[in-house]
């Protein structure tokens, strides 16, 4: 008689989902704060994300056909400035 080892079901985790608002404002904070430039590509914000999170990012920036070689000032809404 062969026993098979009962296999007990992987406990599910809750999976975030991210928004392209969400990535843009991530990625508005990195340069506001200095952490990044506007001119470096779409791909250095994942030394600033958590590795397990970043395919969903990947997965939500092709829905828009942003590329990872893409400025991340590609991101951003285009801005205004006013005259001082």
């Amino acid at each position: 008689m062969t026993t098979t080892p009962l296999r007990t079901p992987l406990p599910k985790t809750a999976t975030a989902h991210y928004t392209i608002a969400m990535i843009r404002d991530e990625a508005r904070q990195l340069i506001e704060s200095g952490l990044v430039s506007r001119h470096q590509p779409i791909f250095t914000l994942c030394g600033h994300i958590a590795a397990r999170e970043w395919p969903l990012i990947e997965l939500e920036l092709e829905q828009y056909d942003y590329l990872l070689r893409d400025c991340i000032g590609d991101l951003l809404p285009c801005e205004t400035w006013s005259d001082d």
